[in-house]
């Protein structure tokens, strides 16, 4: 058996993320027009009709934009915390829902989609009851880790023995510091309930490193405050310089903002 992965989009203007096994498909987060999703999909050579759930880590619009005429389109179940779906269900975020596709998801607690377990993870973000992903078949564990405002024990015990990890890596310190955004945008975003630096996420990997850990896509990046160049070698840099290094077969990638990145596959 295998399991695929592929970030459709991650940044902040858009993320959804594909995992694939021989008998499950699903998304995490659709934050991105329908129509978007189902050409990434199809270049996957998976089409909308195939999925069988959508996660969403929280109601912010660049995660779940497309998540509602996906459900309508393909009869699609929306899984998320009672926090979540109480904000996008009082502000009318995903327009109408079949109730059979309201679906409900509990910190640390696993559901379970055929041959798939997903378990969400709280994590630190202005959102109400905002999670992350862990998503287990076979032998293999994913784990989804972005929009997070500060390193937590939860976090890292979540992300340990992944073998995929799609890890936040949103902005770098001094671009934010001396970009255009107004203060209290810069606070929000460097506060303890905003997003990863590279540096923090550099500094994370270095905690989580194992010879388990193989593949690693850096997401979520800013358009404004960080570039994939810096961000790349930011986050490569704090690896290389770790004593654990050695010990890591890891291969570091950047998600796209746009489109499809590469794909990974897992036996």
């Amino acid at each position: 058996m295998s399991v695929k992965f592929c970030p459709i989009a991650s940044g902040s203007s858009g993320n959804s993320i594909y995992i694939g096994s021989d008998h499950t498909h699903i998304l995490i987060d659709a934050g991105l027009s329908g129509k978007r999703i189902e050409k990434g999909l199809h270049e996957l050579q998976i089409e909308g009709n195939k999925l069988d759930a959508i996660f969403i880590t929280h109601e912010h619009s660049d995660h779940i934009k497309g998540a509602g005429i996906l459900s309508r389109r393909f009869n699609i179940p929306i899984y998320a915390t009672y926090g979540t779906w109480n904000v996008m269900k009082e502000q009318n975020m995903l327009g109408t829902v079949a109730s059979e596709n309201i679906r409900y998801v509990y910190s640390e607690e696993n559901c379970y989609i055929n041959d798939m377990c997903i378990r969400p993870y709280a994590i630190p973000h202005d959102a109400s009851e905002p999670v992350g992903y862990n998503v287990f078949s076979g032998n293999c564990k994913i784990t989804v880790a972005t929009d997070i405002g500060h390193v937590t024990d939860t976090l890292k015990e979540n992300i340990m023995d992944s073998d995929i990890l799609l890890l936040e890596s949103n902005h770098d310190v001094e671009m934010l510091k001396n970009g255009s955004y107004p203060y209290v945008l810069k606070k929000r975003i460097m506060g303890n309930y905003g997003h990863l630096s590279n540096e923090t996420a550099g500094a994370l990997l270095v905690e989580v490193l194992s010879k388990k850990l193989k593949h690693v896509f850096l997401g979520h990046l800013s358009q404004e405050n960080n570039n994939p160049e810096i961000a790349y070698e930011t986050v490569y840099n704090i690896i290389n310089r770790s004593v654990l290094s050695g010990k890591s077969h890891l291969k570091l990638y950047l998600a796209n903002r746009e489109s499809n990145s590469r794909t990974v596959e897992i036996e």
